[in-house]
This record gives C-alpha cells, sequence and structure tokens, in this order.
C-alpha cells in the first residue's frame, strides 16, 4: 500500500491515491508526495520454510514413526509377557507385597508401643519395599488377565486391579507422610491414629487382594 505525506503538516495517508485535501491542513493533493511503499504483510505461511526444509514431524509422519517402533518392539514384548506367563511371574511378585505389607503393620505396631524411632524406620522401609514392588505386581497381572484369561473384566478381575491401586496409592502415601514427618507414628505426634489407620485401609485392601486372588486360583475349594 503506497503512504502520502503532506508537505505542509507533515500528515500520512494510506492509499493508491493521495486524498483530495490534507484532512489537517486542508491543502489539496498536489502538496501530497509519495513515500517509500510499505512491504507487503508477510502471513505465517509466508514465514515458514518450504515443506522439505522442515525438521519437525507432521502427524502422518509421526504416526507412521511410532507404527514402525512398536512393530518393532512387539516381537520383544511378547517374547517377555510369554516368559512371564509360562513362569508365573504374577503368582511370585505378588508374594512380595503380600508378604512385606503385613511385616510392615508389625513393626509399625511395636513401634508405636515401644515408642521405638528404630522400629518406626523398620516398617517405613518395608513399606518403601511394597512401593516399589507394586508397578511390577500390576503389569505381571496385566499380562496373566490378559494372555490367559483373555482380558474378561470380570467382576472380580475388577476387584483385584482396584484393591491393587488402593494398595499401591495407599503405600505411596504412606511413604510421603512418613517422608515429611518422620515421627508421625510416635507418641506425641496428633497424627499417629490417622496414620495407623491408613495402614490399616493399606493392609485391609491387601488382604481382600489375596482373597480375590484365592477364588481365581482355586476356584473349586468352596464347592462341596
Amino acid at each position: 500500500m503506497k503512504r502520502w505525506q503532506c508537505s505542509v503538516c507533515g500528515y500520512i495517508h494510506n492509499g493508491d491515491e493521495p486524498p483530495e485535501k490534507c484532512p489537517v491542513c486542508g491543502a489539496d493533493r498536489s502538496k501530497f508526495v509519495l513515500l517509500e511503499e510499505e512491504p507487503p504483510e508477510t502471513t505465517q505461511a509466508d514465514s515458514e520454510p518450504p515443506r522439505e526444509d522442515r525438521t519437525e514431524f507432521d502427524p502422518p509422519q509421526t504416526r507412521e514413526v511410532v507404527l514402525e517402533a512398536k512393530n518393532a518392539l512387539e516381537p520383544y514384548y511378547k517374547l517377555v509377557t510369554g516368559l512371564m506367563v509360562k513362569y508365573h511371574a504374577h503368582p511370585i511378585s505378588v508374594h512380595i507385597p503380600n508378604g512385606v505389607l503385613p511385616v510392615s503393620f508389625l513393626f509399625l505396631i511395636l513401634a508405636m508401643g515401644l515408642n521405638s524411632a528404630a522400629l518406626d524406620r523398620t516398617a517405613f522401609y518395608n513399606l518403601i519395599v511394597v512401593v516399589l514392588a507394586m508397578p511390577v505386581v500390576a503389569f505381571a497381572g496385566y499380562v496373566d488377565w490378559k494372555g490367559v484369561y483373555g482380558g474378561n473384566l470380570t467382576h472380580l478381575f475388577l476387584g483385584k486391579m482396584i484393591c491393587a491401586g488402593t494398595v499401591f496409592l495407599l503405600s505411596l502415601m504412606l511413604c510421603i507422610w512418613h517422608g515429611l514427618d518422620a515421627g508421625v507414628a510416635l507418641a506425641g505426634s496428633p497424627s499417629r491414629f490417622i496414620y495407623l489407620l491408613v495402614y490399616v485401609m493399606d493392609l485391609a485392601a491387601a488382604v481382600v487382594a489375596g482373597l480375590l486372588g484365592g477364588k481365581l486360583v482355586f476356584p473349586n475349594r468352596n464347592r462341596k
């Protein structure tokens, strides 16, 4: 677009032709001189480099790369999950939290009864083992659920999933709580019994998960 300047007052007019009169000083159009034209406005599309010069992936290219990676990893995934099912990874791994969590709870009761910081730390360290084991247990359970039981989401499997998630979240919460307040379970702490209650809920969820697992492994045990 052209720019015209009034030589009398300096008013700038934008347009293909100067105005008949200057709206500021009233000078006629002969007093307007042409200034340099403004460069054309550039759009975002104009400022982008040619497509062959771009380094980022377009969405179709991204999907293609992801699909190739998935296809490359799929044989290894099937090999690993097949071995997990064959050698009973879930029944083996689930014994870690099911065994360690009651021991941790026992140390907590002793720590609260004896007001022992050493026993309280022992309970805390055992609980960390539970937190670290739960992702492995959950993945192994998922592999069994898909590979052995066809991924059927029955009430039994749904209950096991809910209990496993509850154990992990409550154990993680207790670890964080103890990490922020190392004396939460000892005498003088106003939250010690709330802390104990959460521990009981955590242990109860693990017990229910074990009962549901027993029904799954021994479906005919209660039949007469």
